[in-house]
């Protein structure tokens, strides 16, 4: 299986690469159209912000990409800020247009805990990830949930997940496990 981890001039791309390792795949590490356009599994990793990462993405030609391969079906994982990119629009950075992968906006959270770390059970899926974020998405396409916020989005061939797997232990590399091998 080829995986392309998207390249946007920051991210946690070690982490996912490390775990992709781990469970003996593969990846890339790219911002090119092509590569995203044609890999069995894309995954738009998380840390950094909205605004460098779409101006990157937008500069290279990997967020068209995205939308096509998205739009033809092509399995798509967002990872933190990736689920974030992926919506229409992020208050972050004074606000920035995203993807349009998924319907929903992404807010400031407004909990106690900003940012919010640490682990949290995801509902219905009853597993515990990682979560490290300060904005949290909005969507009627959310499948998941954690502590009342948006944990999972999913919109045709695209999964977006606010918490962490690369960095959530046995639960998060069984969730990256069941993308790389989708029944």
């Amino acid at each position: 299986m080829s995986v392309v981890v998207v390249d946007y001039g920051a991210g946690n791309t070690r982490s996912v690469l490390a775990a992709l390792a781990h469970l003996g795949a593969g990846g890339v590490v790219t911002s090119d159209a092509h590569a995203i356009g044609s890999a069995d599994l894309v995954i738009l990793p998380g840390v950094g912000s909205a605004r460098s990462a779409m101006d990157h993405l937008r500069a290279t030609g990997a967020a068209e990409a995205l939308v096509g391969r998205v739009r033809d079906g092509g399995a798509t994982l967002g990872i933190c800020l990736g689920l974030q990119l992926a919506l229409a629009r992020s208050a972050e950075d004074g606000g920035v247009e995203g993807l349009g992968l998924a319907p929903g906006e992404v807010v400031r959270l407004s909990s106690v805990r900003v940012p919010r770390l640490g682990w949290c059970a995801v509902e219905p899926w009853g597993d515990t990830y990682y979560f490290a974020h300060s904005y949290v998405a909005r969507s009627d396409a959310a499948v998941a949930w954690a502590e009342g916020e948006v944990a999972a989005v999913r919109a045709g061939s695209f999964l977006g997940v606010q918490f962490h797997p690369e960095k959530s232990g046995p639960a998060g590399l069984a969730f990256l496990e069941r993308c790389l091998c989708p029944a």
